[in-house]
């Protein structure tokens, strides 16, 4: 998708009625919803700092009765990975623009990141009691 704040919402919606069509994850549709729209968001305006000459990148994989995994990459710097792993609680007032790590951790039943945070890897199981391996 195009790195600007307008392609957002249409990427989400259309990519939420796939994910709700092929109930990977009934009843989570929100959760992931959520934690979709806060990880673009990151990767437009944090990740790729806006430009919009550049691009953030979307896999998603949806199995019926095992879960969703969703892959997002922009084309930023990156971050140390070591100043975010301590974010965890989603209701501190003072994290200014970094409660979305702590929300998406939240949300999803796995968050981490590769290539030096350039790429947000996002799993949510259809039965989080069930084994995370899918």
């Amino acid at each position: 998708m195009k790195s600007e704040g307008a392609s957002l919402s249409p990427v989400v919606d259309e990519l939420m009625l796939l994910v709700s069509r092929s109930h990977c994850v009934p009843g989570g549709e929100r959760d992931v919803e959520v934690a979709l729209r806060e990880a673009l968001e990151n990767a437009v305006f944090h990740g790729n700092r806006g430009d919009p000459t550049k691009q953030v990148y979307i896999g998603c994989r949806c199995e019926p009765g095992k879960g969703l995994s969703i892959v997002v990459r922009d084309q930023g710097e990156g971050f140390d990975l070591g100043a975010v792993q301590h974010l965890t609680d989603v209701t501190t007032t003072d994290l200014g623009s970094e409660h979305g790590i702590p929300l998406m951790r939240q949300l999803m039943d796995e968050v981490y990141y590769e290539l030096g945070g350039r790429e947000l890897h996002m799993r949510k199981r259809s039965d989080p009691r069930k084994d995370p391996a899918f």
